[in-house]
């Protein structure tokens, strides 16, 4: 009968706590996501010429859920703004995109690499509105367990059917970010 007590009582200890494990991240840091978790996050990006005259800035706002504590998918905003002088252009401009995104990250520390692609529609005063995919990297620093910072370079290639999505690839364009996000 005392045994059968031990096993019943070790049984009540443990199941708190492998439920409490079980919502940790992979390491059981308790740092950055778990699955099902959301994420928003704000970036700035921008440029200028040598002499200050000409630039460009923008801001990009993103939405995403974690279908796995290192697989996110989510929805990405911008909107650019540029200041450009020259012979043929008179006008400031505004741009904007929407696309969808997925993305890896590896590790489950503070400092966490990331990989992925995104897909989207590219319109503006100064674009032609077109659809464009991209691959990106970048890196999240968890500030707090459920804060961070992140930089992002990502290279899209601009496409108006599925017959001209290989031969626009060398056309493309890189783009930086630099921000901060929240986990909820």
């Amino acid at each position: 009968m005392k045994n059968v007590m031990k096993l019943v009582l070790g049984m009540a200890v443990s199941l708190p706590v492998a439920l409490v494990a079980a919502n940790e991240t992979p390491t059981g840091t308790g740092i950055g996501p778990s699955t099902g978790d959301r994420e928003f996050s704000i970036s700035g990006t921008g440029s200028n010429d040598a002499s200050f005259d000409e630039g460009t800035f923008g801001i990009v706002a993103e939405h995403g859920w974690y279908l796995q504590p290192n697989m996110l998918w989510g929805v990405r905003q911008s909107v650019n703004y540029a200041s450009i002088e020259g012979e043929s252009l008179t006008d400031d401009y505004w741009n904007g995109a929407t696309s969808a995104y997925l993305d890896y990250q590896f590790g489950a520390e503070k400092v966490r690499p990331f990989v992925g692609g995104n897909l989207g529609l590219n319109y503006g005063d100064s674009s032609d509105d077109s659809l464009f995919s991209g691959l990106e990297g970048g890196l999240k620093f968890y500030a707090l367990p459920s804060t961070f910072v992140q930089t992002r370079a990502e290279y899209q290639w601009f496409f108006n059917s599925a017959d001209d999505i290989g031969s626009s690839f060398s056309d493309g364009s890189f783009e930086y970010t630099l921000g901060v996000g929240f986990n909820y």
